[in-house]
């Protein structure tokens, strides 16, 4: 009888030790933690590290900057580029049309000036108006990065912005930030902060990291 008993408390994960009840914990898996890891509470078992995880993912609120380029404004581009980014679930959180300063072209492409292509570059950039935007989300750099598709059009792929709207090397409709520490120094170039908007919106509750 003893026996028995002892086989089922084991079997009901708990061992009786001196009259007194140990019962084993239970760890919840973290991919079953997602409501307790959004709202940041402190589920018993797995549910805690998971919160911690989810909280440090560094690409979770990845800002990216995004150019409609002159070639791409002359021709009604900027609703289709828009739709796209908003499409894929990024969030808009800057956004201005200007005619392009010298000193603010020189700066965003000073990597390329020793290139012999430098001066006509500025020259065309500052050609017409740009339309300039920040996007926000989950490795929002990578992915747009990808949806712009390569620097030429001719090796661009079908679905990309410039696989599908890019006639030229030199026309390629759209610029992307290239990494994260990009991203950084151009949003600081282009943007004050004060021109940043920082909202909620409605659909953030449906987006879960794994």
């Amino acid at each position: 009888m003893v026996l028995f008993q002892r086989c089922l408390a084991r079997a009901l994960g708990q061992r009786t030790l001196g009259g007194s009840q140990q019962r084993n914990e239970v760890r919840v898996p973290g991919w079953a933690c997602t409501q307790g890891a959004r709202f940041g509470s402190a589920e018993p078992g797995g549910c805690r590290s998971h919160s911690r995880a989810a909280a440090g993912n560094s690409g979770a609120k990845e800002r990216t900057l995004i150019a409609v380029k002159p070639d791409g404004v002359q021709r009604r581009l900027v609703g289709h580029i828009v739709q796209r980014f908003e499409q894929k679930g990024f969030k808009l959180v800057g956004l201005k049309m200007l005619k392009a300063p010298e000193e603010v072209l020189s700066q965003h492409y000073h990597d390329l000036r020793k290139k012999p292509f430098y001066p006509l570059l500025l020259h065309y950039m500052s050609s017409g108006p740009v339309v300039i935007m920040v996007w926000e989300g989950h490795n929002v750099v990578s992915t747009s990065r990808k949806m712009v598709g390569d620097t030429n059009p001719a090796e661009a792929h079908p679905g990309t912005i410039r696989g599908d709207f890019s006639l030229h090397i030199s026309r390629n409709v759209v610029h992307a930030s290239d990494s994260l520490e990009g991203a950084q120094r151009e949003i600081q170039l282009w943007f004050n902060r004060n021109e940043l908007m920082d909202w909620d919106s409605c659909d953030q509750s449906n987006v879960s990291h794994v």
